[in-house]
């Protein structure tokens, strides 16, 4: 079975009230049920984890290797600053899709940059919770192709 870890970064957990022209009114709890409703249509099992320290989200993405078929990760402004992050995904070697609801690449110059987008297969931006549905259909399909769906 397919088992894909979702990490949302800091101050994700203030979705809904936090700059809603930026970010949109979706909430955390509403992307984790329809991200939810996806895996149970199509069988596969998520972890969704959601935290504001850089350590925690660092042994979460650590404990991954041979437990997950996949990584689902918006790091938010670890994004743009956490080499400890990058490396870790790198050093986990699972395919790993990297999201973010509004466009960095529309935003002030400092959010223009990724740390994590060289190691990660992909990344999705500017399509607010969609890019989370998206970013999810690409896990899937990771891990499907890279043989790793008996986690």
């Amino acid at each position: 079975m397919i088992k894909i870890l979702v990490i949302h970064g800091p101050n994700l957990n203030l979705l809904g009230k936090r700059e809603p022209e930026i970010y949109g009114k979706a909430t955390i709890e509403g992307i984790n049920k329809k991200l939810n409703a996806i895996a149970k249509k199509k069988k596969i099992t998520l972890e969704i984890f959601q935290s504001n320290h850089e350590g925690e989200i660092v042994d979460k993405i650590g404990g991954a290797r041979d437990k997950y078929s996949a990584l689902l990760i918006n790091p938010a402004a670890y994004t743009h600053t956490s080499v400890a992050i990058r490396d870790a995904i790198s050093a986990v070697n699972i395919p790993a899709v990297e999201v973010h609801l509004s466009n960095i690449y529309a935003r002030e110059d400092f959010r223009r940059n990724s740390l994590i987008a060289s190691v990660v297969k992909g990344q999705i931006s500017g399509f607010g919770i969609d890019s989370y549905l998206y970013g999810l259909d690409a896990a899937i399909n990771l891990a499907k192709n890279n043989g790793h769906e008996l986690c």
